[in-house]
This record gives C-alpha cells, structure tokens and sequence, in this order.
C-alpha cells in the first residue's frame, strides 16, 4: 500500500494521547480481541441513556508537525494510520448521506472514554457513546506476535476499517442489533461485526478513489485477509483454549471473516453488506 506523496493529511481527525495515559478504573467491554463493542451494563440498566462524561485529557501531542502528506505516511507508521482514517473518512463522506465524521484516539496503557476506562488488553474498539474509535498503535505488534497475523501497512488499515465500519454501523441503527447477549456462528453479534469486516472490504475496493492511496496490490489484500482470519473466534479460541466451541462465537470463525471483507471488496455496495438479510452467514 503506497500514499501519494502530494496528498494533504488532516491530523484533526486524530486525538493523540499516546502516553498520556489514563486514570484507573474498572476497564468494560463486551470482550473480544478486534471490533470491540462497548456496551457497559449500566448503558443496558439505563435504556441507552449516556453516562456522565469522563474525559480523557486535554491536551493532545502535535501529530501535525509530523504527518503533514502522504510522503510521510509511507515513512512514518503513526502518519499512515492518519492517512487510512482521512481515507475512510473521504470515502464515507461521499457514499453515505447520513455520515458523520468521528475521531480516533490514539492511546498507550489505557484511555477514559465516553464507555468507561478501557486498558490495551481490549484491543480497538468503537465506543457508541462518544462516537469514537480507539486504538493503542502496539496492538499491531500483538497481531502479529501474538495472533500470527503476517501483518503489513494494509492488514493495520484493515483494523481501523473494521472499527470505522461500526461508526458506520451505529449510524444506520444496526449497531444495536448486537446487544442481545446471543452467540454463536448466526448471531447478532456476529452479524454485527461481519458486517464491519463487509464495510472495511467495501471502503477497500475504492480505496485508490479517495485521493491518498494511490496503490493498492493483491498482495494488500492478502494481509488484510489474513489479519481478518488471524482474529477468528475459532482461531483465537484453539489457541487460548485449545478447542473451537462455536456456541460462543461473538465475532465470526476465520472464514466468516474472510468471506464478508471479500464480499464487500467485490460487491461495491451497501446493500451488499447487510448480514441481518442474509439467511446464514
């Protein structure tokens, strides 16, 4: 994956609080390893109201000094993510009417968020009620060093992707169709989180129209697929405890994963993502 040299990067879409860290707490999540829902039991008790703000610092580090172009996203790994999320940002934008900028937040140990306190163990994750995305950048070493992904610029784009396709499912109402505290292969937390693996593939087949990529191989794709099988719950659960027990899958086996990215890199619609339609997934 390669950005083009001249291509404008918009750090303001970024919160960077790499180091600063966060105050201890209880961390919540709805478990998982990528596409974390925050769904807190109190959000549950309260009929979806929010909760009190919790803040996560004020001020932030000056990625603006440092990724500036697309020259420096193909020099600087930090810069590259900023260039995936103007990217996915611009490709929203123009494909869905509805869409909403939101922010990502870049975070090292653990963040306060709209959600609660939340450590690196989580992995990214999309919270609902702040509408942000967050990610520690070293979950991309766990990916690889810890799940056997083979990793690569594009299996890291693939990540935050997923994650924007969440934002993107909260817009459209499906994001709460996941809360029912069902799992399995045909679940609606599954379907929840193919269909994010669908959005990802769908931003990935225009990926090159947005204006900051300006390459994108076969080989890319490769790495995101494997990236999206790395993090199966039937690969993460034969590695963790040696047995896959698909009546507690939450967010798909590795082939589940795998088919809706290409699915949505190959449809180029929508509509073609909607896994609440589909008979089986």
């Amino acid at each position: 994956m390669r950005f083009r040299r001249g291509a404008r990067l918009d750090t303001s879409q970024v919160s960077d609080r790499r180091g600063m860290g966060g105050a201890p707490g209880i961390a919540v999540g709805g478990g998982g390893i990528i596409g974390i829902i925050f769904l807190l039991v109190q959000l549950l008790g309260n009929g979806g109201g929010g909760l009190p703000a919790t803040g996560v610092g004020t001020l932030d580090n000056d990625l603006s000094a440092e990724c500036q172009t697309g020259e420096d996203a193909n020099q600087r790994d930090d810069c590259r993510i900023v260039a995936v999320i103007n990217s996915l940002q611009e490709f929203w934008g123009k494909n869905l009417d509805t869409y909403q900028e939101t922010k990502t937040v870049f975070f090292t140990g653990g963040v306060q968020t709209g959600c609660g306190f939340a450590s690196s163990d989580v992995g990214p994750f999309y919270c609902p009620l702040d509408r942000q995305i967050y990610i520690d950048l070293g979950f991309y070493d766990d990916l690889r060093n810890r799940f056997g992904a083979q990793g690569g610029p594009f299996a890291e784009a693939y990540v935050i992707a997923h994650e924007y396709g969440h934002h993107v499912e909260n817009l459209l109402g499906f994001l709460e169709r996941g809360r029912d505290g069902q799992t399995g292969p045909q679940s609606g937390a599954v379907r929840v989180e193919l269909m994010a693996d669908c959005l990802a593939g769908l931003w990935a087949g225009s990926a090159l129209e947005t204006g900051f990529i300006e390459e994108l191989t076969q080989a890319d794709i490769r790495d995101g697929l494997d990236a999206a099988a790395a993090v199966g719950d039937d690969r993460i659960q034969e590695a963790v405890q040696g047995q896959v027990s698909p009546e507690r899958f939450t967010h798909g086996s590795a082939a589940q994963r795998q088919e809706w990215f290409s699915r949505g890199f190959e449809a180029g619609s929508l509509s073609a993502c909607d896994t609440f339609s589909a008979g089986t997934v």
